[in-house]
């Protein structure tokens, strides 16, 4: 029922297509600038921090994400005449408790994760913690990382989501092209450069993942908790030369950068337990209709919900 959510709305196909087509042509033209740069995308990210230091270029990178989360709330409600709730979940409310589960969980498992790593392999690892550059970065994360997140789930697992699910009728068609693009999203990422494009397995394939959680939870809460988590902690733990997030965090990577297994792990191990986890807690069932049957039609939703409805 979430992407039927969309009938909630007022029903049109440039009302869907403008937004997507928009944040695509600016990553496709950030791509074409970043290939034929004679800097690597490494090199002219030291330039930046040291011009304006790490917090600034922080900024930077998210400030219009944060002005697309914006953007695109915006748009739901004087465009499509929709609400945040209804764009957000199937529920009657936002579940925010499955938000902070789900941020709570992946931030708890990512702080041991890392913690483990560095323990196992404390040569790959420097001290980097400095408490008022820390405290700074902190402030800077708390604010802007959710809403960068956000914005992401929002046009890709809400908007985008909703729009190809009402307009093909069929769930799957939305949970590959979205997941799809969002991994393309991250082409032009400092990682990719150095890892090489075998890292678009991991992007994408979080992309599944999260596109997974939406459809069978009926709801962004799980992906949203999710993303922010995953983001922020590891924005606020570890840093490197080479990622998108230079940060003054608690500790710098110093190992030399490989496409390998471990990257392999969270797509093919990691994330299907997530699945059977958060199966088992919001007791998910009929996971094919759910990811590959087809979407009410308008006439079906209206009709669904008259008959949910208590008589007066």
């Amino acid at each position: 029922m979430y992407i039927a959510q969309g009938y909630k709305g007022n029903i049109g196909l440039w009302k869907y297509l403008f937004l997507p087509l928009g944040f695509i042509s600016l990553m496709a033209f950030n791509y074409i600038i970043t290939v034929n740069s004679p800097i690597s995308v490494e090199d002219a990210m030291q330039q930046l921090i040291e011009q304006w230091g790490s917090n600034l270029v922080l900024i930077a990178a998210l400030g219009p994400l944060a002005v697309g989360l914006i953007t695109v709330l915006l748009w739901t409600v004087l465009i499509h005449q929709q609400s945040i709730t209804s764009l957000t979940t199937s529920r009657k409310k936002i579940d925010w408790k499955r938000i902070f589960f789900a941020f709570g969980l992946w931030g708890g498992v990512t702080i041991l994760i890392t913690g483990l790593d560095i323990y196992l392999s404390p040569d790959d690892y420097v001290l980097n913690f400095d408490l008022g550059k820390f405290l700074s970065l902190a402030v800077i994360a708390i604010l802007l990382i959710p809403l960068q997140t956000s914005f992401e789930e929002y046009l890709f697992r809400g908007h985008m989501m909703q729009g190809l699910g009402i307009a093909t009728g069929r769930r799957w068609i939305p949970l590959v092209v979205t997941s799809v693009l969002f991994g393309v999203m991250h082409i032009a990422n400092p990682e990719v450069e150095k890892l090489g494009m075998g890292i678009m397995i991991y992007y994408i394939g979080t992309g599944f993942f999260l596109g997974i959680l939406t459809l069978m939870d009926e709801g962004l809460e799980l992906a949203l908790g999710f993303h922010a988590a995953n983001n922020l902690i590891t924005a606020l733990l570890v840093t490197a030369d080479w990622t998108a997030f230079q940060t003054h965090s608690i500790y710098k990577d110093v190992s030399e950068p490989a496409m390998g297994w471990d990257v392999l792990i969270p797509i093919f191990v990691v994330f299907p337990l997530l699945l059977l986890l958060f199966g088992k807690k919001y007791k998910w069932t009929n996971w094919k209709d759910k990811l590959f049957g087809r979407v009410l039609s308008k006439e079906e939703f209206v009709a669904s919900n008259d008959a949910a409805s208590p008589m007066a």
